[in-house]
C-alpha cells in the first residue's frame, strides 16, 4: 500500500522539519523529490513524505535514492520489516 499523499509547499515543509526554505529547495532540486500537481498558479507543491524521508536519509548519513520511487519501495520495506 502506497502512502497518501500530503501536498505541502516549501516553506510549509520547512517549517514541519525545522529547516531552512533554501535547503529543502536544494534537496528538492537535487534529489528530484516528488512534485504534486495540486494547486493552479506558480507555487510548487511537493509530496511531504518525500522531503521527510530525504530529510531522514541525509540525517542518518546515508545515501539518498535516486527517483521517489525507489523511496516509496525502501519505506514499505521498512515498514513490513518491522
Amino acid at each position: 500500500m502506497q502512502d497518501p499523499r500530503d501536498p505541502v509547499t516549501i516553506a510549509q515543509a520547512a517549517q514541519r522539519l525545522d529547516r531552512p526554505e533554501a535547503t529543502l529547495r536544494v534537496w528538492a532540486s537535487r534529489h528530484h523529490a516528488r512534485k504534486i500537481p495540486f494547486k493552479p498558479g506558480k507555487t510548487a507543491w511537493y509530496d511531504y513524505n518525500d522531503l521527510a524521508a530525504i530529510d531522514g536519509y541525509l540525517y542518518r548519513g546515508e545515501r539518498v535514492p535516486p527517483t521517489p520511487e525507489e523511496r516509496d519501495g525502501l519505506r514499505a520495506q521498512r515498514r513490513a520489516a518491522a
